[in-house]
């Protein structure tokens, strides 16, 4: 068999493919109403657009209650931190009711309010910011003053002025401090090392 007559035969084959469907409708298959066809496919296009409107009304819906719950949220958030903070403004009012009472009493009431309120900043990741003796870091630390005394290494936090704070792991407050310097002779020392005289 030569190709020529193969591929005589896929065309026969083709043809009488495409040809059958016009055969089957010509035999007695009946072509829809085309009126019957436009009535069904308004009334699927009708339910589709009813569909289409219940859902953008339902993400309309869902857009307004999620802005609703994200208001609440910003407007109460720190309701449990304020709740945990009342019994601390408690205290405090009971120590100044007591009228009579002698400095060392007060002193030992606001010890213990002082400490109930770093519970509090504990318990929501609050803690202190740890700097006297500590080397300085910009990034914790905010130097106010310099102290030239001699007595401990530059650079060193040597006074502690206001307690820094870490959220968790982010500064909510750095530590207000001072640091100490080199002397004015260990400045000169250091000098005379670095540039010897010729």
């Amino acid at each position: 068999m030569d190709k020529a007559s193969s591929k005589g035969g896929q065309v026969k084959t083709v043809l009488n493919a495409v040809q059958q469907p016009e055969d089957e409708i010509a035999e007695g298959a009946e072509i829809a109403d085309p009126a019957e066809t436009i009535t069904r496919l308004e009334e699927e296009a009708k339910a589709n657009y009813d569909r289409f409107l219940r859902v953008s009304a339902e993400f309309e819906n869902y857009k307004k209650r999620s802005a609703r719950e994200a208001e609440d949220f910003r407007k109460y958030a720190n309701e449990s931190l304020l709740k945990d903070l009342l019994p601390v403004i408690d205290n405090l009012e009971r120590a100044l009711e007591s009228s009579d009472a002698t400095a060392a009493t007060l002193a030992e009431g606001v010890g213990l309010t002082r400490k109930e309120i770093l519970k509090v900043l504990e318990r929501y990741g609050a803690t202190p910011v740890e700097a006297f003796g500590s080397e300085f870091d910009p990034c914790r630390h905010q130097a106010l003053m310099m102290d030239e005394s001699g007595q401990h290494p530059p650079n060193t936090v040597v006074k502690e002025l206001q307690k820094g704070y870490m959220l968790k792991d982010r500064l909510l407050r750095p530590a207000l401090v001072a640091v100490s310097a080199a002397t004015a002779e260990a400045r000169q020392c250091e000098e005379a090392v670095n540039d010897p005289a010729d």
